[in-house]
This record gives structure tokens, sequence and C-alpha cells, in this order.
């Protein structure tokens, strides 16, 4: 049965102002964090590895930071807007390899709101193999709430976010954004499970919840 305060009518019209408020101050809950990755570089910055690159955006700023960089993606269409905005960069790779695959070495990998697309263990595995000693996994992921701790973030991320959008987007949107919609799935793992699943494979990671429906992982490979 549904639950009678989500079909209450004042919290019906509530949800939908605040969508309506979020659809014309649109922000970018991932790019937010490209911050805390270039804060977070290696000391050796030869090759860089960005897994689900994407549009390229964070590609673009690694290019500007490393010798090498590769970026995968499984969707053509992102590996397209990808190499087109990297064209300038020849040192910028873009394909659709996946971890398994590959048997270079990095010593940078990020990995920004795809690990939910992946399986999360063998991810993991995947990336520590492939770091350089000394070498470092960032990854912003997603995960579902399960828990009241979760909720609590929950909710204060959804009360936040009109104010993030107003201030990172001050000017109401006009029309519809043109750009090439990014593939999206539901995070079914929890933050408690992903949690575990990266003290096992990663020894020493450092796991933080974050704000507007995010955590980070941040890892060293020893050596």
């Amino acid at each position: 049965m549904d639950d009678p305060r989500l079909t209450n009518p004042l919290v019906v019209r509530a949800v939908a102002a605040l969508n309506a408020f979020n659809a014309a101050h649109p922000w970018d809950h991932n790019e937010r964090l490209h911050g805390w990755i270039l804060r977070n570089l290696p000391a050796r910055r030869e090759r860089a590895l960005d897994v689900g690159c994407g549009r390229g955006v964070l590609l673009a700023k690694l290019a500007d930071r490393f010798a090498a960089v590769h970026g995968t993606d499984i969707d053509a269409a992102m590996r397209e807007a990808s190499r087109h905005r990297c064209a300038a960069r020849p040192h910028v790779v873009v394909d659709g390899a996946q971890l398994a695959e590959l048997d270079d070495h990095y010593d940078l990998i990020t990995m920004v709101a795809v690990l939910h697309h992946l399986d999360p263990t063998e991810s993991l595995r995947e990336a520590a193999r492939l770091l350089t000693p000394g070498g470092r996994l960032l990854v912003v992921g997603l995960a579902p709430p399960t828990t009241p701790v979760d909720l609590a973030w929950e909710v204060a991320s959804l009360l936040l976010n009109p104010a993030m959008g107003f201030i990172k987007h001050p000017r109401r949107a006009a029309g519809v954004d043109p750009r090439q919609p990014v593939p999206v799935r539901d995070a079914t793992v929890s933050l408690g499970e992903l949690r575990r699943i990266a003290g096992d494979v990663l020894p020493g990671a450092v796991f933080r919840r974050r704000l507007f429906f995010r955590h980070t992982i941040r890892w060293t490979k020893p050596g």
C-alpha cells in the first residue's frame, strides 16, 4: 500500500515545486567533486585512467596535469563527446575498453558515478591491479539510503539542493539542455556494503559520506 504521507496533496505539491525549482536552477552533482579529485592527485603524474568518462569533462581537466590520459566508456555517444571535447589534446585516448581487458598501469584511476554500473568487488580489484605502486584510486559513488543515518543525509541533501542550485546557477535555465544525456542506472548496493567491500579489497581506503547523494573512496596503492 502507498504511504499516505507521500500521497498527501500538500506533500505532492511541495515535491512538484521543489522539482520545478531544481529544473530551473540545475547543477552537476558529480562535477562538484572534480575539485576533490584534483586536490588528491598522486605525486607521480605520468598516466591517468578515467573509467566511465562520459562527456569528457574530467578527462580535459586531467589532461592539463598528466602526460597521458586514457578515458573509457561503453556508450558510443559518450565516447564521441569525450573525443570532441579533447580533440586538441593528442595525449588523450578514448575507447570502450573494460577494466579486465587493460594491461597498462596508471598513476591515477578515477571512477565518477560509474561504480554502481559495475560489479563493485571485481571493479575495485581490477583498479588495484592496474595502479602503479604509489598510484591512487579516486571514486565518486552513489548508494541507496538503507539506514536512518542514510535517510537523514538524503533529506539534508534534498533540502540543500535548491540552495546550491541557486548559488551555482542563479539565472533560470531556458529551454532544454541540448547535450547528449548521460546513461543512468539506479544504485542498488548499500553504503554499508560498499564500505565493507572497499575495506576488503582496498585495505586502508578512506571512505567518506558526502552531501548531495554521493560518497567518495580514496586509496593509495602500497609501495
